[in-house]
């Protein structure tokens, strides 16, 4: 049984979201709905009606699973480490609203796919990872203060756009072109998301790839690090938003991935000899 501790996050009548970060056992009491569950330890198993042994899930992996029959599931830590999980159960109802099937051929064929469970197995053989994007809606859904109906507008956006790109990811199977080396997919994954806060672990997580190997192969191609890469790209952009006085110098740096304008101040003279407030006022 879950323990007391298993107070749902958030609760309405379609949706309930629970973190785990103080249980060693956690249970899930299904029936005509969808269970989204990531996994954010190394330290879990998975114990369920239909399956007749404990199955050893993998850290930064996710399930995505339809019961129509009364099903219960388990959780267990296989350490004396609490588990890190954060599950998403929604209503049948809630997902054929979402993706009305009489609205579209594409709605009726991913609701199917989601009703046969084919969104458990990546390739047919493992749990999909969760992605770096993943990731971040996940820390903000865990990390939000908001109540009410500003909290639930948050998480019906968040599940919303976490479905997205688990479509996406299993549309796109074959994470890694065959055509690209270490060093291209790497440069490909920062010029997407150069202005988040992404680092070698993030696309090592990402792509399956060994971090070494990545600092390596990049150094390599490109004759600069993936820190000096990013920084360039960023110090870039800021250039171009200050030059345009479009924007506010606070709005730049956040927009160029720095949190704080000190930090991006210093940044930008280090690069280029002047403050951003200075090139401004030129």
């Amino acid at each position: 049984m879950p323990s007391e501790n298993n107070l749902p996050f958030f609760k309405n009548e379609n949706i309930s979201v629970n973190i785990g970060g103080l249980d060693h056992e956690y249970q899930i009491e299904t029936e005509n709905c969808f269970n989204l569950v990531f996994f954010l330890s190394s330290n879990i198993s998975l114990e369920a009606d239909d399956i007749h042994s404990e199955i050893s899930i993998q850290k930064n992996s996710y399930i995505l699973h339809y019961s129509f029959s009364k099903k219960i599931a388990k959780l267990i830590s296989t350490s004396s480490s609490a588990m890190q999980f954060l599950h998403i159960q929604f209503e049948y109802s809630y997902i054929s609203n979402l993706l009305d099937p009489q609205e579209s051929n594409e709605n009726k064929s991913i609701l199917d796919r989601m009703i046969k469970n084919q969104f458990i197995l990546l390739n047919h053989s493992e749990p999909p990872k969760i992605t770096v994007e993943m990731h971040m809606i996940i820390k903000e859904i865990t990390e939000s203060s908001k109540k009410g109906v500003l909290q639930k507008l948050l998480i019906e956006a968040k599940i919303i756009k976490l479905l997205m790109l688990i479509f996406e990811q299993f549309s796109k199977s074959k994470n890694i072109p065959t055509t690209e080396n270490t060093a291209q997919i790497t440069k490909s994954f920062i010029d997407k998301y150069y202005t988040q806060q992404i680092s070698t672990h993030d696309i090592a997580l990402q792509f399956g790839l060994n971090e070494t190997k990545i600092r390596s192969e990049f150094k390599s191609e490109y004759k600069i690090t993936i820190s000096e890469y990013i920084n360039e790209l960023r110090m870039l952009k800021a250039r171009k938003m200050i030059i345009d006085r479009e924007f506010l110098i606070k709005e730049i740096a956040s927009e160029c991935g720095y949190e704080y304008v000190p930090n991006f101040s210093r940044a930008f003279k280090k690069k280029y000899g002047i403050s951003p407030d200075k090139l401004r006022n030129i």
